[in-house]
């Protein structure tokens, strides 16, 4: 069976009614499971939750993070290779809309300064992203792009466009190991409004690609919704549905969830609600009891401030000095990118501040020659 298939056992309107009948009673009994079932987590999610349960959670969500990530983050940056698309997203900077936005696409130089410069601030583990345009950078292009950075880093995922497992396996065996695809929305009736053109209309396709990838046999899935988009609680209980699935069909795969809030981006999309610091925080905190083993990531999309009071709450990997513009760690930062970042401190700032937390930043954890490959 395919998520699909599974998400349409879930009607957004039965689940807003559930999650909004939940009693406080409901609330204690799924703090009190050692192992959290489907309606345990809904329980969680839900906004009758009041702050002595929500301070409950987040001390149980610390215990298991600790228990089974250790004093660790995980650090890793964006190289963004393009900023040229079709898709008409109302919400993104790189959407074919926005007509004014200086598009580009990196050359092999100008890839190789990027990649030169993300190794010198330490990181070893880099997220390549692209719009959705494949005639200028397409799955060749892509695969070219990581014979260009292999040598330097010892795991290369990709954010770009979704694919056939046939092309998630080529990209594989040249060196990619990870994937990382949001939904933006699971609501169906909302999707089409937010993206009326381009490839990434195609609801199911989208949805599907993590389990291509996993049939392709990338290393590490990564998923989430792009928080504000639509009701965030219905996102948020889908995502956590979603990484379940994908862990329990390839358990051997690595499954991640990124917590991405609306940031200002060019075209002025204005989010149709705002999730507060408390609410994110929720949230991450049941996601982590429902997921134990779930890799939690929050990017620099986020405040410092936030990012600091949530680093002991269930995170496990952070970016760090990120540029959302393509050739904007070593050219003209901030023109061209796809939204706005909050947190501007550096890698080595970020790494101070992990020390000083009694935390460890770790650059690499994973090496090619684990499978008898060269670094």
């Amino acid at each position: 069976m395919s998520f699909y298939t599974l998400l349409q056992q879930y009607p957004a309107s039965d689940l807003k009614k559930r999650l909004y009948e939940i009693s406080p009673e409901d609330i204690d009994r799924a703090l009190s499971q050692q192992k959290l079932s489907v309606a345990d987590f809904i329980c969680l999610l839900s906004p009758k939750i009041n702050n002595d349960q929500l301070e409950t959670l987040a001390g149980i969500a610390h215990r298991i993070t600790s228990q089974r990530f250790g004093r660790t983050i995980q650090l890793y940056a964006p190289l963004y290779l393009s900023n040229e698309c079709h898709n008409g997203c109302k919400y993104c900077g790189f959407s074919a809309d926005n007509h004014d936005l200086r598009r580009k696409t990196l050359n092999d130089d100008e890839i190789l300064r990027e990649g030169d410069h993300l190794h010198r601030q330490g990181f070893r583990h880099i997220l390549l992203l692209t719009g959705e345009a494949p005639e200028a950078a397409g799955v060749d292009y892509l695969e070219h792009a990581v014979k260009l950075l292999s040598a330097k880093f010892s795991s290369l995922s990709i954010e770009v466009f979704p694919m056939s497992r046939d092309d998630y396996q080529r990209l594989e065996h040249v060196g990619i190991d990870g994937l990382a695809l949001y939904q933006e929305t699971y609501d169906q009736r909302l999707y089409p409004e937010l993206h009326p053109f381009g490839p990434k209309s195609d609801f199911r396709y989208r949805l599907e690609a993590p389990e291509r990838a996993g049939e392709a046999g990338l290393r590490r899935i990564g998923i989430g919704a792009l928080l504000g988009l639509g009701d965030y609680l219905t996102d948020a209980f889908y995502t956590g549905l979603h990484a379940r699935y994908l862990m329990h069909r390839f358990w051997r795969t690595q499954v991640s969830i990124s917590f991405p809030r609306l940031r200002p981006a060019e075209g002025g999309f204005a989010p149709r609600s705002i999730v507060t610091d408390r609410q994110l925080t929720q949230l991450i905190c049941a996601l982590r009891l429902f997921l134990p083993d779930a890799g939690l990531i929050l990017s620099t999309r986020e405040s410092a401030e936030l990012r600091d009071n949530l680093l002991p709450l269930g995170i496990t990997q952070m970016s760090a000095g990120s540029c959302t513009a393509p050739g904007g760690y070593e050219g003209d930062e901030g023109d061209g990118e796809q939204f706005a970042i909050s947190d501007h401190r550096s890698p080595e700032e970020i790494r101070v501040l992990l020390a000083e937390r009694g935390y460890e930043a770790v650059w690499k954890d994973w090496d090619g020659a684990f499978l008898g490959q060269p670094e």
